[in-house]
């Protein structure tokens, strides 16, 4: 009878147990309830398309087993999410192959044209990248080119935690208002104000210069980059307010 009420009480213990961990690309009760929605369902390329022209790419991405992955040099190009968002809380995991980069984008705005003449995707990027193998991480100011990073604007701070290449990392996003922050592994790496004089002073010394109202629309679509490195996504997910 003992024997028969401790594997009961252990089954039910499990039951209770796993439904309050988020499984890959699901969201738990709590999550729920919070208002916290997939941008990746781990199946599916819905909710994301091509930032260049309308429909998901057709080669260069790949979902498989959870993930939506970067196929290395395949030409796919930057995707981003079908709908904007303005204040949110965004959170991915992400994963590295040897020497490669990505990024994380948002607030991105869709521009009909470049200085190349081809459409473009503008935004914030928090940069993801092999710190120790890709060239363009030892580029840049003071380290802004470094995972974590505001992509060639804000270095993230020396007490970052990363998790070594071919594993599993998290990258969190908070906006609010003007208040930004970047977080990895569950620890803040930088924050700042996109109204700031101290914001707006680092654009006008930047690549970014010349654009007008860089980084300070209030919405904006999340954008995964591709640069033709092997990189993988899974949970990403959002929190936005209506």
């Amino acid at each position: 009878m003992n024997r028969l009420f401790s594997l009961f009480a252990a089954t039910c213990f499990s039951v209770i147990f796993s439904s309050a961990i988020a499984q890959d690309n699901q969201l738990t009760q709590k999550e729920k309830a919070a208002g916290w929605q997939l941008l990746f369902d781990g199946k599916t390329s819905g909710g994301w398309k091509s930032a260049n022209k309308e429909g998901f790419p057709e080669k260069g991405w790949k979902i498989e087993n959870g993930t939506i992955s970067i196929v290395p040099k395949g030409g796919g190009g930057d995707i981003v999410s079908q709908k904007e968002y303005g204040d949110f809380e965004l959170s991915a995991d992400f994963k590295v192959t040897e020497g490669a980069n990505s990024g994380i984008k948002y607030y991105v705005a869709m521009l009909p044209s470049s200085p190349n003449g081809k459409p473009s995707a503008l935004g914030l990027e928090y940069q993801v990248i092999d710190d120790e193998r890709h060239p363009d991480a030892k580029l840049g100011k003071n380290g802004d080119r470094r995972l974590s990073s505001l992509y060639d604007l804000i270095p993230a701070g020396s007490g970052k935690k990363v998790k070594p290449v071919g594993e599993w990392n998290n990258a969190h996003i908070i906006a609010k208002g003007s208040h930004v922050e970047h977080w990895l592994n569950g620890v803040k790496v930088l924050e700042y104000d996109r109204n700031s004089d101290a914001f707006k002073k680092l654009i006008a010394e930047s690549k970014y210069k010349d654009i007008p109202g860089f980084g300070l629309n209030a919405k904006g679509r999340i954008l995964l980059q591709d640069h033709g490195d092997e990189v993988y996504f899974k949970n990403v997910k959002i929190k936005a307010k209506d």
